[in-house]
């Protein structure tokens, strides 16, 4: 008899782990209006809310694998960035002030007025505009691996020879690269990380270069480099109000290494900061236990 209530005990919590699983991975895919403009968003989960941006060569689905563990916490709501994966493409103003309002703009929308926010690459220059417009909405900040323009010695990095791609924009580059999206894609998904075999999956680089393939994506990302010196004067603008949350910066060592941390530290009064080693620009990607873990910790 003991055995068989084992047996049976056993066999109901399986049933509430598999239940709870299978509800905790539930993911939604959502459009909605955001003055005028179609904006595509990822979302699960119940409590506060936590918005997650992304960065260039990537969209809201490189949240995906993240979310039903942050979602057991929080209402996660993954964007994609105006003129990125399904969102709608701006006729002007695709930059990041612009798209920190959009964004704001959509967490309004859907009721979030208290937020945590992570941003990586694009995402984390967005996050932080975000944080600093808005600096009575948003509880914490995380940064992941690029670098902030206008802040402390950021033309170092603008026009550092490795990352030509800030100035490959317009109609020639567009026609170059136009039908050959995953080759050039290829070079930031490899190079860019430690270890190309522990960056991207093949699956999901499948996925992005379909999504910027499409007309006018490959254009609507490059809009955001081509804004960068506008970016810079926006961006150093809203840094002359230190940031008082708390603010964590996680960076692979073969890529931002502590240089953002360094900028972070000029335009925010808390800060942590976590360098993984051997990693590249694609943290969550080639770190993502110890990313997701940070995340945990820290939200």
């Amino acid at each position: 008899m003991s055995l068989v209530v084992r047996t049976l005990s056993s066999l109901a919590v399986l049933l509430i782990v598999t239940m709870t699983s299978a509800h905790a991975a539930e993911v939604e895919s959502r459009t909605v209006d955001v003055d005028g403009l179609p904006m595509h968003y990822l979302t699960a989960g119940r409590g506060e809310p936590l918005i997650l941006l992304h960065g260039y060569a990537q969209s809201a689905h490189m949240w995906r694998r993240a979310i039903p563990q942050l979602a057991k916490r929080f209402t996660v709501i993954a964007p994609d960035l105006p003129g990125f994966g399904d969102s709608g493409i701006p006729t002007e103003g695709s930059d990041v002030k612009n798209a920190a309002m959009r964004v704001h703009a959509l967490a309004t929308k859907l009721g979030a007025t208290k937020v945590r926010v992570v941003g990586h690459d694009i995402g984390l220059m967005v996050a932080y505009a975000y944080a600093a417009m808005y600096p009575d909405e948003v509880t914490k900040l995380v940064l992941m691996d690029a670098f902030l323009p206008g802040i402390g010695d950021w033309l170092a990095t603008y026009h550092d020879p490795a990352l030509w791609h800030f100035f490959f924009t317009g109609p020639t580059p567009e026609a170059l690269v136009k039908g050959r999206e995953r080759i050039y894609f290829d070079h930031y998904w490899n190079d860019f990380a430690a270890d190309p075999q522990r960056s991207v999956s093949e699956a999901d680089r499948r996925l992005y270069t379909a999504q910027f393939a499409r007309p006018g994506r490959m254009r609507a990302g490059w809009q955001y480099f081509a804004s960068f010196p506008r970016t810079a004067q926006d961006l150093a603008e809203l840094g002359k109000t230190k940031l008082t949350i708390p603010v964590l910066v996680i960076s692979g060592e073969k890529a931002a290494g502590e240089r953002l941390a360094g900028q972070v530290r000029l335009v925010a009064d808390d800060v942590t900061s976590i360098v993984l080693k051997d990693t590249g620009h694609w943290v969550l990607d080639e770190r993502p236990d110890e990313v997701l873990a940070a995340l945990q910790r820290f939200l």
